[in-house]
């Protein structure tokens, strides 16, 4: 399928959107995970704002998609898109993380727009692997889409329900892997080198789509192809730049997670323009 110029540019500024908000929720002087969520941005902008069916009125609707964040440590990404999409007030984003309120250090249940609390990497496939099964039980139509950091596939979970996930051909389940080489502690292939990802996946018997992460073209195309794909789960490995949009962020493990001077913050919010 053929998308216009118009449309792309649209989502693209979404995506830009979405980094700005980010660094408004976290503010200066408290830590976030800047990196992986600028590095997401593109993805969840294509997913919330034209793939998914949700409504913002009724965050239970029985007819939606589930999106999980199995990377739950950027939850600011998700608050920033449930927002914008209309889930609560974009004015509460700066209160993250205070004593109390109902936006978090990671996604939790009484969040409206929030499917299941993902504080323990590698957990969400696993959740996502079940929710979708279940669907195809009832009969329903239900997409399930589980956002999976590189980082987080050195978690065993993660291949177990990968192979469960293929075993059950869960062909309404879309994983999508945010490959931006970059962990808390370093880089990936100095810690647990996870290449070749592509491969890996089609060896558990998922249908493998790579794409650039940033790419808004190839992201829709690939979410179209994991739709039309049957009989499997789909596995989109999306290639993308930690810290993507800020340049003192992009490709510094630093900004994993850490605080904002606000020098950084104002350069930072004036570059995502």
């Amino acid at each position: 399928m053929a998308y216009g110029e118009e449309m792309i540019k649209a989502l693209k500024d979404r995506g830009q959107q979405l980094r700005r908000d980010c660094i408004r929720c976290i503010g200066v002087g408290v830590a976030g995970h800047v990196g992986g969520s600028c590095s997401s941005a593109d993805l969840v902008a294509a997913l919330y704002f034209h793939k998914m069916k949700v409504d913002p009125e009724n965050p239970e609707w029985e007819g939606r998609d589930y999106f999980l964040l199995s990377k739950g440590h950027v939850a600011i990404l998700q608050y920033a898109a449930l927002a914008e999409r209309g889930f609560f007030p974009v004015d509460d984003l700066p209160h993250c993380k205070d004593i109390g309120f109902y936006l978090q250090g990671h996604p939790h249940l009484g969040t409206p727009g929030i499917e299941a609390g993902t504080g323990s990497l590698g957990q969400g496939l696993s959740l996502g692997s079940g929710m979708a099964l279940g669907l195809k039980m009832d009969g329903k139509p239900n997409r399930v889409y589980v956002l999976v950091g590189d980082g987080e596939m050195d978690e065993g979970q993660i291949w177990e329900a990968a192979m469960s996930s293929s075993a059950k051909k869960l062909d309404n389940l879309c994983a999508i892997i945010d490959n931006n080489g970059l962990q808390a502690q370093g880089r990936i292939e100095d810690r647990l080198p996870s290449e070749p990802i592509a491969d890996k996946w089609r060896a558990f018997g998922w249908n493998v789509i790579e794409i650039d992460g940033h790419n808004m073209e190839e992201i829709l195309t690939a979410l179209d192809e994991a739709e039309g794909c049957k009989g499997r789960p789909t596995a989109i490995v999306a290639h993308t730049v930690k810290g993507k949009g800020i340049s003192f962020a992009e490709n510094q493990v630093g900004f994993h997670n850490r605080a904002l001077t606000k020098e950084e913050y104002d350069k930072a919010l004036e570059e995502l323009a």
